[in-house]
């Protein structure tokens, strides 16, 4: 039961006593964690729907980008992953479009955000790997948003 901090008590005596709570025990209540962890542990996990978030938007430019058969990839000759822009566009167009509704999961707290976003950020390092040789700055920004969201869910796992 919360009190408010001025409260009416009765005495023994029959007499009206107003008793106010001080400063200190109105802030250190027990529902309340306020040990640095749970705020480190937060910010952790807002660092890392924020990057996934970032991540999964460029990641959906990325993809309409190479849908739209911009001029902006240059396509190499001989590789392995030698698809066409298009493909790969609609690659990262859905890995975006995932990254993105896992991003929202992490930063509402949905229980299953964490284990999903770090499924999804390994994804995107696997597919952005791929796609190096098309647009390299880009895909290594991404690689690397996506390991900082890998680093900062593991943080935030390992609190638990």
């Amino acid at each position: 039961m919360t009190r408010h901090p001025c409260w009416v008590e009765h005495a023994p005596n029959g007499a009206k006593q107003v008793m106010a709570m001080s400063l200190d025990s109105r802030y250190n209540r027990s529902d309340v964690d306020n040990a640095t962890e749970s705020v480190v542990a937060d910010l952790t996990s807002v660092l890392a729907g924020t990057l996934l978030l970032m991540t999964a938007l460029f990641d959906i430019l990325q993809g309409l980008s190479a849908i739209a058969k911009d001029d902006v990839y240059a396509v190499g000759t001989d590789y392995l992953y030698s698809f066409d822009t298009a493909t790969w566009g609609w690659v990262h167009l859905i890995i975006g479009v995932l990254a993105l509704a896992v991003a929202i999961g992490i930063l509402m707290r949905a229980s299953w955000g964490q284990v999903t976003g770090l499924i999804v950020a390994g994804l995107v390092m696997l597919t952005n790997f791929a796609f190096l040789p098309y647009y390299p700055f880009w895909s290594i920004t991404l690689i690397a948003f996506s390991g900082l969201v890998m680093w900062a869910l593991c943080a935030q796992l390992q609190r638990k």
